[in-house]
């Protein structure tokens, strides 16, 4: 059975608000003072966990269209790229060649198990 498009552009979707997710707990851990209501209270926090729940029903949507694990995975693998491009704009933080190689590399690496 092939995987349908409409489930692989789920975990397009996904993979961005996964990075998104993850840059939303960087600046919020970085707002926290450490204590417990400091992380309840913040609202970077709780709009990162949002976009881990809005992943979680990505991916049940996806499977329940009939996505195969070993095509979606892959494609949610493209959260490491979300995110350096993220940390780019937010931070300045460089992207090197080795990156983009790296990059390209998991592109290849999804294209292949998607055959």
């Amino acid at each position: 059975m092939q995987t349908p498009l409409i489930s692989i552009v789920y975990f397009a979707i996904a993979a961005m608000l996964g990075a998104l997710g993850q840059f939303l707990y960087k600046t919020g851990a970085d707002k926290a003072g450490g204590s417990v209501m400091s992380y309840l209270g913040n609202i970077r926090l709780l709009g990162g966990v949002l976009c881990y729940i809005a992943v979680m029903a990505l991916f049940v949507a996806a499977f329940k269209k009939g996505g195969s694990l070993t095509v979606l995975y892959p494609v949610y693998a493209s959260t490491f790229i979300w995110a350096a491009l993220l940390a780019m704009l937010a931070f300045g933080t460089p992207i090197k060649l080795v990156n983009v190689g790296g990059m390209l590399l998991l592109i290849a690496g999804m294209y292949l198990m998607g055959k």
